[in-house]
C-alpha cells in the first residue's frame, strides 16, 4: 500500500482514463476525490471504488 494515508484529488474521474486513475489509487491505498463534470459518471466510479478497495 504504497499510498496509505494519502489523499489524492482525480479531475475528469468519472470515466476513462479519470477513472482508471482514479481506482489505481484507490487500490494503493489513498482516500480518493473524484470530481467529474458527469456527477452521475463520477458517482459511478467512487461505486466501484467502494466496491474495490474495503
Amino acid at each position: 500500500m504504497r499510498l496509505e494515508n494519502r489523499v489524492a484529488v482525480v479531475t475528469g474521474g468519472g470515466a476513462g482514463i479519470g477513472r482508471a486513475i482514479a481506482r489505481a489509487f484507490a487500490q494503493d491505498g489513498a482516500k480518493v476525490i473524484v470530481a467529474d463534470i458527469n456527477a452521475f459518471a463520477a458517482a459511478e466510479s467512487v461505486s466501484l471504488i467502494n466496491g474495490e478497495a474495503s
